[in-house]
């Protein structure tokens, strides 16, 4: 792979190679655009099946995050990391000091956090070598598991695509298939059982999938069937790239909004989703919660503040839904980022004055 190719077409500003034998770390940090601000994005530690893998989706993660954070109106950059490894196998106090290490050596350009397969926990142990990270524990002055406010801006997010695209203004009765009943797909699913919705589930963990079905009373089916699921909504909240060829065949559902990041596989994609008349809540905009939450503890944490910043993610949607529907040549997600770019170029001409 040609690495700085790859770094022009998508035009990041940096990646950073960080290898610790004794530890075992493994880990790629990629900041992609630190106009508005220092770029800040979780750590995710997955098994990778090869290198390459793991670059590209730190590349596309924090590109994702430059944009999440434009749109939803933060003095904040994009970046991400991944540390190629199995959490549950391979996960240590030391692996995790020395990512916080390598953090440590940007100086601040870089900001960090837990993200798929870490948890606060992780956090602390990182904070022992930087304190460029949130998302700690509320002993150390965080805010704790972000997964509850992200739910949440997802949650009005679906509310917006619902008014939209079936001008209904309550969730009652509608049928939702959340993809994913992790830490976020939980809480999103709580969200709309609590409020009279129909919700479908399914998880790679049986056991959890089943410990959500026992206390919010949802349906079960495999995760291979969960794209079948007749619905109103689908709601991606585990890994990215589930709407490509495969899925859109079996799709029946109206909307997708949820909490998963990079959902569409390819941007040619966006455009079939519009094809067949479903509407697409670009994910970078829907589930903007968990980077509102951390980036409420910068100046110290208030639940309700974020709570508040979250409930704009509705009327932002509808933005982006009415600047789709007055082009046709552009989708949901093209007016998305459309939005985002606006932003940053904005303020990064005010910065040559």
């Amino acid at each position: 792979m040609l690495i700085f190719e790859q770094m022009e077409r998508r035009n990041h500003e940096q990646v950073v190679f960080c290898n610790e034998e004794s530890s075992g770390l493994r880990a790629i940090i990629a900041i992609h655009d630190t106009t508005l601000g220092p770029a800040l994005g979780g750590v995710r530690m997955y098994p990778y099946a090869s290198e390459e893998d793991a670059l590209i989706d730190v590349l596309r993660l924090s590109k994702g995050m430059t944009y999440k954070a434009s749109v939803a109106g933060l003095n904040l950059g994009g970046g991400k990391a991944v540390i190629i490894g199995d959490p549950k196998k391979d996960k240590s106090e030391a692996l995790m000091r020395a990512f916080g290490r390598f953090v440590e050596t940007l100086g601040g350009r870089y900001i960090t956090a837990e993200d798929v397969g870490t948890d606060v926990r992780d956090m602390e142990y990182v904070l022992a070598e930087t304190r460029h990270v949130v998302g700690v524990s509320v002993a150390h002055g965080g805010s704790g598991d972000p997964s509850p406010v992200t739910a949440y801006g997802v949650w009005r997010g679906i509310q917006a695509c619902v008014a939209a695209a079936l001008e209904r203004t309550s969730l009652e009765g509608l049928h939702v298939a959340v993809q994913g009943l992790g830490k976020v797909g939980y809480w999103l699913a709580k969200h709309l059982v609590d409020n009279g919705a129909r919700v479908t589930g399914c998880d790679l963990d049986q056991e959890r999938a089943a410990q959500v079905q026992s206390e919010l009373g949802i349906e079960l089916v495999p995760p291979e069937s969960i794209f079948d699921v007749p619905c109103d909504v689908f709601s991606p909240c585990a890994m990215g790239g589930v709407i490509n060829d495969d899925s859109l065949e079996r799709l029946q559902c109206k909307i997708i909004a949820g909490a998963a990041n990079n959902q569409i596989a390819e941007e040619r994609h966006g455009r079939a989703l519009e094809e067949r008349g479903i509407l697409y809540a670009p994910d970078f905009v829907i589930n903007a919660g968990g980077l509102i939450n951390v980036y409420c503890e910068i100046d110290g944490y208030d639940r309700e503040r974020a709570l508040r910043m979250c409930d704009a993610i509705y009327d932002k949607l509808l933005e982006i839904f009415r600047i789709a529907r007055s082009d046709p040549a552009i989708t949901t997600h093209d007016a998305a980022q459309v939005l985002a770019r606006r932003r940053i170029e904005s303020v990064r001409r005010l910065r040559r004055l």
